[in-house]
């Protein structure tokens, strides 16, 4: 049994919040920011198939907000995964820290467990397919990676997914209850590989990133060497990253971020130490320009990393020298 819900009987005064109480009874509780100055108008068609429901949103321009607030007042209901294929009207979407512009014929996935915001800057109409998002079988990670990702009619899935969609979208209403059950594993199915997909490609993306990244990281550390002041915090923040973030990046270099600092002051050291002469350094000296404060210490982990003292190290080359 399908519901369909329209503004056109409802007083002006309260077109949105009756828009709003119906997308919140129908999918999941939202917030509803009308972006027109005229009485809103809206419509809501929804029909269930097995345990997939497709809606179909048509409305004025508006912001519709799942925040925090909402998600915490209902903490026991069922986590959905959405779908929401544009009709007519853009959409932009944001979750998860990005940014979605969804045009008329894309779509794109997003997660209600976790807050989000769609804005519609213009009239607009939009298929919204929820299932349960244990129903998917996907790994929490790539959803997360998924999420807040436009798909086109000639991207991956998007040939295939998207005509499909739309059509099932506009004969819901037609389908037995045992038909309509099948057809729900089928879209549980086309969403998992939309997942999939979708992770494989943000994966990839931000494996090419992180290689940039983690270059930038390493020349940064070699031009401050010398300053004391030089530890994971300022590193991260000079890259507009958190100190979490930057460990994550060198768990796969093999070397965390504090021992690569002090292998590359070490390093540094050896080579001014070989400099022979009247001009050559004393060895505190040494030690301070590269940024160690600590005489003790850097003579403690110099041994540590070359089984002599910085002295022994430096007598060592001289000897092979002459």
């Amino acid at each position: 049994m399908g519901l369909r819900v329209t503004t056109a009987l409802v007083a002006d005064e309260e077109k949105a919040a009756f828009w709003r109480g119906t997308v919140s009874r129908t999918l999941v509780p939202v917030e509803v920011l009308p972006l027109t100055e005229r009485p809103f108008d809206g419509l809501v068609v929804s029909h269930r198939l097995g345990y997939v429901r497709i809606s179909t949103l048509e409305a004025d321009a508006a912001r519709v907000s799942r925040t925090a607030a909402l998600i915490a007042r209902a903490p026991r209901s069922e986590p959905q995964v959405g779908v929401s294929v544009q009709v007519s009207g853009r959409a932009v979407l944001k979750q998860e820290g990005r940014r979605a512009e969804v045009p008329p014929g894309g779509l794109v996935l997003y997660d209600t467990a976790r807050p989000y915001a769609v804005d519609y800057p213009e009239r607009f109409r939009t298929h919204l397919f929820h299932l349960p998002r244990r129903l998917l079988g996907v790994p929490e990670r790539d959803l997360q990676y998924a999420s807040a990702t436009a798909i086109s009619t000639t991207e991956g899935c998007g040939p295939v997914l998207l005509p499909f969609l739309g059509i099932l979208a506009a004969s819901a209403h037609s389908y037995s209850a045992p038909i309509g059950e099948r057809l729900a594993g089928s879209v549980a199915d086309l969403f998992s590989a939309l997942v999939a997909q979708l992770a494989r490609s943000w994966a990839a993306d931000e494996a090419g990133t992180n290689t940039h990244l983690v270059r930038r990281v390493r020349e940064y550390i070699d031009h401050h060497l010398g300053d004391p002041e030089l530890v994971p915090e300022r590193i991260a923040h000079a890259h507009h990253i958190s100190v979490r973030y930057l460990h994550r990046l060198f768990e796969g270099e093999g070397v965390t971020v504090s021992r690569l600092i002090q292998q590359r002051r070490l390093e540094a050291c050896t080579h001014e130490l070989a400099r022979r002469g009247r001009a050559a350094p004393t060895v505190s000296a040494v030690a301070q320009r590269w940024g160690f404060v600590n005489p003790t210490h850097f003579s403690r982990i110099f041994r540590a990393a070359y089984g002599v003292s910085p002295r022994e190290w430096r007598a060592l080359r001289d000897d092979d020298a002459g």
